[in-house]
């Protein structure tokens, strides 16, 4: 029987600079970004709520018409695969550098942008202040919300 592996990676978060993108000498184009991801929790010995930010970068293939909606500060969903290449530095130092491949790029904020091929649904949509909120569907587990927040969360 073969081994099975998952090599998988769902980002969430902001773009940290605005994407840029090249092109190989087969004028294949490759487009980089990077995204911040944040992480909170409440400090058990303080009662404090810390904060940190991981930074991961994007690599995105043959998608340039895709980089100029890619602007510093907006939200993006990526999903992908985690790739660590190494290469020598002129001092003939070896360097590692870990990045995401992305499969699927959507941009979750800012207005009407097209999705990179392969993607299958659309961002949500925003409610206006002051809305009355959707009714959920049958079976919808978002009925059940009973307004727990973070401070809830015992770790």
């Amino acid at each position: 029987m073969a081994s099975r592996s998952v090599n998988k990676a769902i980002l969430i978060g902001h773009l940290g600079r605005d994407a840029e993108t090249k092109f190989t000498q087969s004028g294949v184009a490759v487009t980089r970004f990077s995204v911040a991801t944040n992480r909170r929790w409440k400090d058990q010995q303080t009662g404090e709520w810390k904060e940190e930010t991981d930074w991961v970068n994007v690599v995105l293939w043959r998608q340039e018409n895709l980089a100029q909606y890619l602007q510093k500060g907006k939200q993006v969903y990526v999903e992908g695969r985690i790739q660590t290449r190494s290469y020598e530095d002129k001092d003939k130092k070896k360097v590692y550098s870990t990045e995401v491949v992305a499969d699927d790029v959507i941009l979750l904020s800012g207005g009407g942008a097209p999705r990179e091929e392969g993607a299958t649904s659309g961002p949500p949509q925003p409610r206006a202040a002051g809305a009355p909120k959707p009714k959920p569907a049958e079976g919808d587990d978002s009925a059940f919300d009973m307004g727990i927040t973070d401070d809830d969360v015992p770790f």
